[in-house]
């Protein structure tokens, strides 16, 4: 296996890892029901931007992932878990030990270790009453 070294690897993780969450029983009605079929393509190519602009420091996204992730539970009824996070980590952690190692990969699990913390409590801050 190699390491994350271009755009082209952060597609390819990028995809491997919503083909699983669009199947998952947990996950994939989530994302389903918030990203039409025809919307896809779109929000990998923009979801390859973002793990882009992290990895390699790049200036390749642009967008509001909390204020999207709040959006969700909100649409939801204020029903996202802890679960859902720790389910999401560990598709993404199993994803990049399939598929690449080394510095970069390793990077990727760091950073979506804190990303999904940080995004829970983003969106628990936006719940009614909690401010």
């Amino acid at each position: 296996m190699k390491d994350i070294t271009n755009r082209g690897d952060v597609s390819n993780l990028v995809h491997a890892f919503y083909e699983k969450i669009r199947t998952d029983a947990m996950l994939g009605p989530i994302f389903n029901a918030h990203i039409s079929n025809e919307q896809w393509p779109e929000h990998l190519s923009k979801l390859t931007d973002f793990w882009e602009s992290n990895l390699f420091g790049l200036r390749t996204f642009r967008g509001s992932p909390s204020a999207k992730h709040a959006n969700v539970d909100k649409n939801l009824s204020y029903t996202i878990s802890q679960d859902h996070f720790a389910h999401w980590l560990h598709l993404w952690l199993q994803t990049i030990d399939e598929l690449y190692e080394g510095t970069l990969a390793i990077k990727a699990k760091e950073m979506a270790r804190r990303m999904s913390t940080g995004q829970y409590i983003h969106i628990w801050q936006c719940r009614p009453g909690n401010h």
